[in-house]
């Protein structure tokens, strides 16, 4: 098969690798419909953090191709999605909500799923099968929940947004646009959303975003609070990971406020005195994207929402090199890959 391979920063590769095949009889192997490039892959890509003939990928929807002896929840033939954590879903953490905590869980990025095919470890707690063969324009959306909608969607849980509040989004990437989404659909009154870039203003509108301001760091967290009568946001989320976009949404919201941070963090230091004498809660990390793929698959296949719309480049696999350079000028949101050759 074809699987990208980050040979080191800024170097991206497609090549021809070995099949997977059932390793544990809890496995399953998926053939990719679709896959996509992560903004978290592009900390690896420029350098800040180390790699060395990585393959790449976590995000994944596909077709069930093969099943270990012990899998029950998924066969053979399944459209499937995935969360970027294979867990068991069957361990106390799990039962809590925090399967991306699962006491057994495997990051399916050491795996790679920008490729044509994958191993999912732990099937029955990572795989959900959608109620048929999905159409084409709805695979875009299906695999916007294996990651950046369903962490979008826990940071906007995470900061509690709902009805009467108002919340302050940091980050216009696919993670901030569709927590704008989530917040909206969670009923929040009014949802600002700092960006400088004209089309993810266009798509954070459409997303259900009431305001939009350029300003950063300091500046963004001071017109958030002038636009809250001097208080700040009920609800803040963080979806970049830097110290700067920590302290922005920190200072963004109100005392006793709610922040909700999923950008992977990157020598982010928080200093407790600004906490306690703040009252704000934090609360997030690598999303539990399991405990919220029923819930979303069923939103996207009654077509209530259109998280898919943050694909806004379509690439094939063998052309990965290409989206990485988009993503990374910013000249792409999220890039799509499609493995499937042409037959």
């Amino acid at each position: 098969m074809r699987q990208v391979v980050m040979t080191k920063p800024g170097d991206v590769v497609v090549e021809d690798r070995d099949d997977p095949t059932i390793l544990e009889p809890t496995d399953a192997i998926i053939r990719v419909t679709a896959t996509c490039i992560c903004g978290s892959d592009l900390w690896p890509y420029r350098g800040v953090q180390d790699v060395d003939h990585q393959v790449m990928g976590h995000e994944y929807v596909g077709v069930v191709q093969d099943v270990g002896p012990d899998v029950r929840t998924v066969k053979v033939g399944d459209f499937v999605v995935g969360s970027f954590w294979a867990t068991d879903n069957t361990c106390e953490i799990c039962r809590a909500g925090y399967q991306s905590h699962c006491v057994h869980r495997t990051i399916m990025g050491s795996i790679g799923t920008q490729a044509e095919f994958a191993r999912v470890p732990l099937a029955d707690g990572t795989l959900v099968a959608t109620p048929g063969q999905p159409d084409a324009n709805l695979v875009p959306s299906l695999l916007a929940a294996s990651d950046v909608l369903g962490t979008g969607w826990f940071a906007a849980v995470a900061a509690e947004a709902g009805p009467g509040k108002t919340v302050a989004v940091v980050g216009d990437g696919a993670v901030g646009l569709l927590g704008v989404l989530a917040a909206s659909r969670l009923g929040a009154d009014r949802i600002i959303v700092s960006s400088r870039h004209a089309d993810r203003q266009a798509l954070a509108r459409e997303f259900g975003a009431t305001d939009i301001i350029e300003e950063r760091g300091d500046a963004g967290a001071q017109r958030v609070r002038e636009m809250t009568g001097g208080l700040g946001a009920h609800s803040v989320i963080e979806a970049v990971g830097t110290q700067e976009a920590m302290m922005q949404a920190i200072h963004s919201a109100r005392s006793g406020g709610h922040v909700g941070f999923v950008g992977v963090s990157h020598d982010v230091s928080i200093p407790g005195s600004l906490l306690f004498s703040t009252g704000v809660h934090l609360h997030g990390g690598p999303a539990p994207v399991r405990r919220f793929l029923p819930e979303l698959l069923a939103r996207i296949w009654d077509r209530t929402i259109n998280p898919g719309k943050v694909f806004d480049v379509t690439l094939p696999l063998d052309r990965a090199a290409e989206g990485y350079e988009a993503m990374d000028q910013r000249r792409a949101i999220k890039v799509l890959l499609t493995p499937e050759r042409d037959r």
